[in-house]
């Protein structure tokens, strides 16, 4: 019920009597109506999340970064089927680290210069074995795997875009950023391996907007 509604109620003559059962009648409304709203908070059904309606670009990105993850659960399924155990055992492992570095801007930072030494290993990894197919941009697509992968990518880059918003509002953690930037470049290798373990060739990118300068012969 309105202000408005609640209002209607005076625009009448009323008696003493009237006046008074319509003031108490107005208030057990109010109570009950206010009741109601109280009950609805309580209950967590009606909550997806409690920092939903914060003003603060914080709750962005941990709305982003668990977008992130559920992707990454969905490349996880993908990879299965494809049956490449390497990459699966990987995304094992990374998927609880995006929920920490999730946290870690709100809560304890939760990503350690371990877990950044970890993952630059592996990408060390995907590299050595994709080097020659990631001379240049290469479109997203191929096995379901490696799409899913490259949405991954995509999803790590939107976090780290967010985690910047947030930094202007607050103080973060620059090895959240290294996190986010290296997760971002993982999942592109991994795209490419997956792709290489299938025989399938990468499609090279060619920019209209950003030609790329000729190399010089004897280089």
């Amino acid at each position: 019920m309105s202000m408005r509604h609640y209002l209607c109620y005076f625009r009448r003559p009323l008696g003493v009597g009237s006046t008074f059962f319509y003031v108490y009648s107005l208030l057990v409304r109010i109570f009950h109506e206010g009741k109601r709203g109280l009950d609805l908070k309580k209950d967590a059904r009606y909550s997806c999340y409690p920092f939903m309606r914060e003003k603060a670009s914080t709750v962005d990105f941990e709305i982003r970064t668990d977008s992130l993850t559920t992707h990454m659960g969905v490349a996880l399924v993908a990879v299965n089927k494809e049956t490449v155990r390497v990459v699966a055992d990987d995304l094992l492992a990374i998927l609880p680290m995006a929920y920490h570095v999730n946290g870690s801007v709100r809560g304890k930072l939760a990503v350690t210069e371990d877990d950044l030494a970890w993952l630059s290993d592996r990408y060390d990894f995907y590299v050595s074995h994709v080097k020659d197919e990631i001379q240049n941009f290469v479109l997203p697509q191929g096995t379901e795997a490696a799409a899913a992968l490259h949405v991954c990518r995509s999803e790590a880059k939107k976090s780290y875009r967010i985690l910047h918003k947030v930094s202007e509002e607050r103080e973060v953690p620059a090895i959240l950023f290294d996190y986010l930037g290296l997760l971002a470049n993982i999942f592109f290798v991994m795209a490419v391996y997956m792709n290489q373990r299938a025989g399938i060739a990468e499609i090279p990118f060619i920019s209209k907007s950003y030609p790329m300068k000729k190399k010089k012969e004897n280089q």
